[in-house]
Order: structure tokens, then sequence, then C-alpha cells
């Protein structure tokens, strides 16, 4: 069973393992939320994790949650859930960024982890979620479709095309600033 969690202390061996997987594969970490500050000072890395209001510029409030499969008793990826959208999370982040641990592609844990990232979106009272890929990340744009995404348009941002895809969880589009 995957069920999203808070990083604490008692999941710190968890997540140092994930962490050091992802960085001896030697690619980018998804969501880059949970690689932007030094996770080996794990007091201060859980300080710095979620943005709180009041925000610093261009930034918006976001939380981060790791997926917990309860049956193998580790990390296996995770999501950040940026509460409302600027402009530039409007073209090209969206509302929520996801990952899944190198040794765990392919098993279906990606779709389940945005499952469960728009449950914490609707607990947040975000009915509109935007989400956004790289154009050729299929396995990505699978997930999303899969969680009821429906692709608005194609943008080109710095080289890149990316698609913007909305999930309508009932009710009112969320704001942007």
């Amino acid at each position: 069973m995957l069920k999203l969690v808070r990083l604490k202390a008692e999941y710190r061996p968890l997540f140092e393992d994930m962490m050091e997987e992802w960085l001896a594969a030697g690619e980018e970490i998804i969501p880059g939320a949970i690689a932007k500050h030094d996770y080996r000072d794990f007091d201060g890395y859980l300080s710095k994790l979620d943005i709180k209001e009041p925000t610093p510029p261009g930034l918006v409030p976001d939380s981060t949650f790791f997926a917990l499969d309860t049956e193998q008793g580790r990390f296996v990826g995770a999501a950040n859930i940026r509460h409302r959208l600027n402009d530039t999370l409007l073209r090209t982040g969206g509302h929520i960024g996801d990952g899944v641990r190198p040794s765990e592609r392919g098993k279906g844990y990606g779709t389940e982890i945005v499952r469960l990232a728009l449950e914490k979106c609707r607990e947040m009272g975000i009915m509109q979620v935007l989400m956004t890929c790289d154009k050729d990340n299929i396995a990505s744009a699978r997930t999303i479709q899969k969680n009821g995404g429906v692709l608005e348009n194609e943008i080109e941002d710095r080289g890149e095309i990316f698609q913007r895809y909305w999930i309508s969880l009932g009710g009112e589009a969320a704001g942007c600033e």
C-alpha cells in the first residue's frame, strides 16, 4: 500500500536511502523541491523543505510529501504541491511535481503518487490542477492522463516543448498570482 507522508525523523533512513540511490544514478532528482537543500543536514533540510507564507519573491507556498510503500517499508518517490500558481508555474511548472526513484520506475508508482497528490490538492481546496511535463516524457504524460489530465496545449520555453494538462477535481479554479 502506498501513502503520502510528511518527512519526519523516523523516516530519515528511508529518505536518505532514496536520495543516495538517486544521486548514485547520476540523474536529476524530481521533484526538484526535494533536492534544493542538503539532505545530509537533516534538521536544516526539514526546516527548509516547504515554502511557507510569507513567501520569498517569485515563490509560492508549497507542501512536500514522500511516497511510502508500507509493504516494502521504503520511500519510492515524492510529490511537491504548489498551493497556487505564479506566471512561471502557470506556464511550465503546474501545481504538482512528482518523481519515482530509479529502482521503482515502471511499476505504477507514478500514477498512484499523482492520484494521492490530487487527494491532497482537494483537501487544500485546489480543484483545478495544472500538471506539466516535457513533451518527450511519455511516462509522465501517461501518468497525468491516467489521472484525468486533459491536454490544453503545448508551449515552448527555453528551447523545450512542455505539455500542459488540467485535471478537474470539481469546483472552481484555484487562484493565480
